[in-house]
């Protein structure tokens, strides 16, 4: 088993595979441990995933898993969490943003006793208005909502301990969100400074549409972090209040009708309709916290099921595993 795991996700990343597959190697190599690199390929359709079959048609200590299709960043990313058989865990980018080098400064930090070790990239060179002036935003945001103090939620170039990853369950959009997630785990972290280059080659993946899909995204989590085990908590409140508002105001008019015998509806139509909305809405919303809860349940005691389907693994067998 190895004792470190490197998870990179590749979308039509064909001209950066083999320099990142060189400079990888040789860094693990001067760590000095056993290590292995889990190559995802999430439904290129360039010639990535070929690169990736011959790299590992020679080298032992790679694994490759080509997805059927582009399932986007994050299951690629579980996709190579689950097959990493690594006690330290470290993810990154295939654009070559990310420098291998770096990676001895991440598991230096691991072997410290931190949980999850999240880059951060202090001198960011992408465009100021369409890049770092909306990051910085939503990165105080996730910061403020989840109480997570670090400054950069967005970059993949993270570490983590085997054991904290794989309690971590990802789909949609919810990488970004992991030190959050595992923070709500007990999980330890800190934050390291990276280097963050231009692209050399290929085109990103990101745009300014990306920042509106984070404003959902954080809503999501500030929901997970505070109700993740107990949505009755949040939709019977407000369904109680509901509830209980349209009954004082039903009984009010009751009141009303049975003292002065007024009409109802032809004095006070539109506070009976009113308070009739009011008692409807809060059942409905008490029937969406108790399903909440249903699904909890569903949650706690269901199989886990993959956000993504693999077409292949590939993995050459070692001359050890050979002579065994």
């Amino acid at each position: 088993m190895p004792k470190y795991s490197i998870v990179v996700p590749f979308h039509n990343e064909e001209d950066s595979v083999t320099t990142l597959y060189d400079r990888l190697k040789a860094t693990m190599e001067q760590v000095g441990d056993t290590f292995e690199l889990v190559f995802v390929d999430d439904g290129s359709s360039d010639r990535t995933y070929r690169l990736l079959e011959e790299i590992a048609a020679v080298d032992s200590r790679v694994l490759v898993v080509k997805l059927r299709r582009n399932f986007g960043q994050t299951s690629a990313l579980a996709a190579g969490f689950d097959h990493a058989q690594g006690d330290f865990i470290l993810a990154m980018d295939g654009d070559l943003q990310h420098s291998p080098h770096e990676i001895p400064n991440f598991l230096a930090k691991l072997e410290e006793g931190y949980d999850v070790v999240s880059g951060w990239r202090a001198q960011r060179g992408d465009n100021f208005i369409m890049r770092r002036i909306p990051s910085r935003a939503a990165n105080w945001l996730m910061a403020s909502l989840s109480g997570v103090n670090i400054h950069d939620f967005g970059t993949t170039f993270k570490a983590y301990r085997r054991e904290v990853i794989h309690n971590i369950p990802l789909y949609g959009e919810m990488h970004r969100f992991i030190p959050a997630l595992a923070s709500w785990y007990g999980a330890s972290i800190c934050e390291i400074p990276i280097s963050n280059p231009p692209r050399d080659s290929g085109k990103s993946h990101y745009g300014i549409s990306r920042t509106f899909r984070v404003f959902f995204d954080l809503l999501t989590i500030r929901f997970l972090l505070k109700y993740m085990t107990r949505p009755l908590h949040f939709f019977g409140s407000i369904g109680a209040l509901g509830v209980v508002s349209g009954s004082l105001l039903a009984m009010w008019l009751l009141v009303l009708k049975v003292v002065t015998g007024q009409h109802i509806m032809d004095i006070h139509g539109p506070i009976f309709v009113i308070a009739g909305i009011m008692i409807l809405a809060g059942i409905q919303m008490i029937g969406i916290g108790l399903l909440g809860e249903l699904q909890v349940r569903h949650f706690h005691t269901a199989s886990h099921r993959a956000p993504y389907t693999i077409d292949r693994v590939i993995r050459l067998r070692s001359e050890e595993s050979l002579l065994q």
